[in-house]
């Protein structure tokens, strides 16, 4: 039984030997992992060039230079509802809503 144990013992030790780098430096540890930074993500909002309105049509917005109406979707925005003076954009849960002239208007 003794013999068995001995046995045992000289075949696990080279295995806890090799577990070990000889190569490493005195006192050396493994740096301690970090969690993960989450990257925010952010979107640049269309820039809103014009709203054009007809008379009884509905209004169209031109954004990044192109014309888009109720419901379209532009850069993953949606367009959610367009005014002669604004124009509400969506996306995920966030709204926008742009303006074509700030209200101050300096003389």
């Amino acid at each position: 039984m003794a013999n068995k144990g001995l046995l045992f013992l000289l075949l696990i030790s080279p295995f806890t030997l090799a577990s070990q780098d000889p190569t490493a430096p005195l006192d050396w540890q493994a740096p301690v992992k970090t969690a993960q930074v989450k990257k925010v993500v952010s979107y640049r909002v269309p820039n809103l060039q014009s709203i054009v309105c007809g008379e009884r049509e509905e209004c169209y917005a031109i954004l990044d230079g192109k014309t888009k109406a109720r419901g379209e979707k532009i850069s993953g925005f949606s367009v959610k509802q367009i005014n002669p003076d604004f124009v509400t954009v969506t996306r995920g849960n966030k709204q926008w809503k742009l303006e074509p002239f700030p209200l101050e208007v300096k003389q």
